[in-house]
Protein backbone atom coordinates (compact mmCIF):
# COMPACT_ATOMS: atom_id res chain seq x y z
CA UNK A 1 0.00 0.00 0.00
CA UNK A 2 1.30 3.46 -0.90
CA UNK A 3 2.03 5.94 1.54
CA UNK A 4 -0.23 8.59 2.05
CA UNK A 5 0.68 12.02 1.24
CA UNK A 6 0.95 14.86 3.20
CA UNK A 7 -1.36 17.93 3.28
CA UNK A 8 -0.71 21.53 4.20
CA UNK A 9 -3.21 23.76 5.93
CA UNK A 10 -3.40 26.87 6.91
CA UNK A 11 -6.24 28.22 9.20
CA UNK A 12 -7.69 31.58 9.62
CA UNK A 13 -9.61 31.56 13.11
CA UNK A 14 -9.32 34.46 15.81
CA UNK A 15 -10.56 32.21 18.51
CA UNK A 16 -8.01 30.55 20.21
CA UNK A 17 -9.84 27.77 21.83
CA UNK A 18 -10.82 26.64 18.13
CA UNK A 19 -7.63 26.79 16.83
CA UNK A 20 -6.84 24.69 20.11
CA UNK A 21 -9.10 22.28 18.89
CA UNK A 22 -8.66 21.76 15.60
CA UNK A 23 -5.26 21.53 16.16
CA UNK A 24 -5.88 18.41 18.97
CA UNK A 25 -8.84 17.23 16.48
CA UNK A 26 -6.59 17.11 13.57
CA UNK A 27 -3.10 15.01 15.48
CA UNK A 28 -6.42 12.91 17.12
CA UNK A 29 -7.75 12.22 12.95
CA UNK A 30 -4.35 10.57 12.54
CA UNK A 31 -4.66 12.75 9.54
CA UNK A 32 -1.18 13.29 7.87
CA UNK A 33 -1.27 17.16 7.97
CA UNK A 34 0.47 20.16 8.89
CA UNK A 35 -1.50 22.95 10.14
CA UNK A 36 -0.43 26.86 10.29
CA UNK A 37 -2.28 29.42 12.14
CA UNK A 38 -3.43 32.78 11.66
CA UNK A 39 -5.74 35.54 13.64
CA UNK A 40 -7.21 37.20 10.77
CA UNK A 41 -8.40 37.58 7.63
CA UNK A 42 -5.46 40.34 6.77
CA UNK A 43 -2.88 37.80 8.34
CA UNK A 44 -4.08 35.10 6.05
CA UNK A 45 -3.42 37.53 2.86
CA UNK A 46 0.38 38.29 3.96
CA UNK A 47 0.59 34.77 4.51
CA UNK A 48 -0.36 33.84 1.38
CA UNK A 49 1.24 36.74 -0.23
CA UNK A 50 4.31 36.04 1.88
CA UNK A 51 4.16 40.16 2.87
CA UNK A 52 4.97 41.94 6.42
CA UNK A 53 5.85 39.30 8.97
CA UNK A 54 5.02 36.37 6.88
CA UNK A 55 8.23 37.78 4.53
CA UNK A 56 10.64 34.88 5.62
CA UNK A 57 8.17 32.27 4.12
CA UNK A 58 9.23 33.47 0.39
CA UNK A 59 10.63 29.80 -0.67
CA UNK A 60 7.53 27.98 1.26
CA UNK A 61 5.02 26.02 -0.44
CA UNK A 62 1.66 27.76 -0.65
CA UNK A 63 -1.14 25.55 1.64
CA UNK A 64 -2.96 23.00 -0.15
CA UNK A 65 -5.92 23.94 1.76
CA UNK A 66 -7.35 26.86 3.89
CA UNK A 67 -9.72 26.83 6.90
CA UNK A 68 -11.64 29.56 7.00
CA UNK A 69 -13.74 31.69 9.79
CA UNK A 70 -16.18 34.03 8.53
CA UNK A 71 -16.12 36.13 11.40
CA UNK A 72 -13.02 37.72 12.58
CA UNK A 73 -11.81 40.96 13.23
CA UNK A 74 -9.50 43.62 10.66
CA UNK A 75 -10.89 41.43 7.51
CA UNK A 76 -13.62 38.34 7.76
CA UNK A 77 -13.70 35.59 6.03
CA UNK A 78 -15.81 37.15 3.06
CA UNK A 79 -13.61 39.53 2.71
CA UNK A 80 -10.53 37.70 2.90
CA UNK A 81 -12.43 34.64 0.46
CA UNK A 82 -13.18 37.40 -2.48
CA UNK A 83 -9.49 38.67 -1.96
CA UNK A 84 -8.25 35.29 -2.58
CA UNK A 85 -10.47 34.72 -5.78
CA UNK A 86 -9.57 37.79 -7.05
CA UNK A 87 -5.87 36.76 -6.69
CA UNK A 88 -4.23 34.49 -9.89
CA UNK A 89 -1.67 34.01 -7.96
CA UNK A 90 -3.87 32.08 -4.56
CA UNK A 91 -7.47 31.42 -6.39
CA UNK A 92 -6.51 27.62 -6.95
CA UNK A 93 -5.93 27.25 -3.29
CA UNK A 94 -9.40 25.25 -1.64
CA UNK A 95 -11.13 27.50 0.64
CA UNK A 96 -13.13 25.42 2.57
CA UNK A 97 -15.33 27.49 5.45
CA UNK A 98 -15.12 25.89 9.03
CA UNK A 99 -17.62 28.59 10.79
CA UNK A 100 -20.63 28.96 13.66
CA UNK A 101 -22.84 30.70 11.32
CA UNK A 102 -25.51 28.38 9.87
CA UNK A 103 -26.96 31.49 8.25
CA UNK A 104 -28.10 30.62 4.29
CA UNK A 105 -26.72 34.19 3.31
CA UNK A 106 -23.57 33.65 4.56
CA UNK A 107 -23.84 30.27 2.50
CA UNK A 108 -24.74 31.46 -0.41
CA UNK A 109 -22.18 33.95 -0.38
CA UNK A 110 -19.66 31.91 0.61
CA UNK A 111 -19.98 29.51 -2.31
CA UNK A 112 -20.97 32.24 -4.98
CA UNK A 113 -17.12 33.38 -3.75
CA UNK A 114 -15.67 30.50 -4.48
CA UNK A 115 -15.50 28.25 -1.17
CA UNK A 116 -14.87 24.57 -2.11
CA UNK A 117 -17.30 23.56 1.20
CA UNK A 118 -19.10 24.97 3.95
CA UNK A 119 -18.75 23.31 7.08
CA UNK A 120 -20.17 24.07 10.51
CA UNK A 121 -18.24 23.81 13.17
CA UNK A 122 -19.26 20.92 15.45
CA UNK A 123 -19.93 21.32 18.96
CA UNK A 124 -18.18 18.30 20.71
CA UNK A 125 -14.61 17.72 20.42
CA UNK A 126 -15.83 14.29 18.83
CA UNK A 127 -17.62 15.78 16.38
CA UNK A 128 -14.56 18.25 15.18
CA UNK A 129 -12.14 14.86 15.49
CA UNK A 130 -14.51 13.09 13.20
CA UNK A 131 -14.83 16.33 10.82
CA UNK A 132 -11.22 16.41 10.72
CA UNK A 133 -10.75 12.78 10.07
CA UNK A 134 -13.93 12.73 7.19
CA UNK A 135 -12.27 16.45 5.42
CA UNK A 136 -8.77 14.71 5.92
CA UNK A 137 -9.59 11.88 4.21
CA UNK A 138 -11.24 13.95 1.22
CA UNK A 139 -8.50 16.23 0.63
CA UNK A 140 -5.56 13.25 1.00
CA UNK A 141 -6.93 10.28 -0.32
CA UNK A 142 -8.75 11.36 -3.05
CA UNK A 143 -8.20 15.05 -4.53
CA UNK A 144 -5.40 15.58 -7.15
CA UNK A 145 -4.09 18.94 -6.54
CA UNK A 146 -2.55 19.94 -10.03
CA UNK A 147 0.37 22.07 -9.31
CA UNK A 148 1.70 19.51 -6.60
CA UNK A 149 4.11 18.32 -9.09
CA UNK A 150 6.14 21.46 -9.33
CA UNK A 151 5.10 23.05 -5.96
CA UNK A 152 3.98 26.24 -6.76
CA UNK A 153 0.95 27.83 -8.37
Amino acid sequence: MPALKSISILMADDDKDDQLLTRDALEESLVKSTLSIVDDGVDLLDYLRRQGKFAELTHEPLPDLILLDLNMPRMDGRQALAAIKADPNLRRIPVVILTTSKAEEDMLKSYDLGAASYLSKPVTFDGLVELMRSLGRYWVEFVEFPYKQNSSY
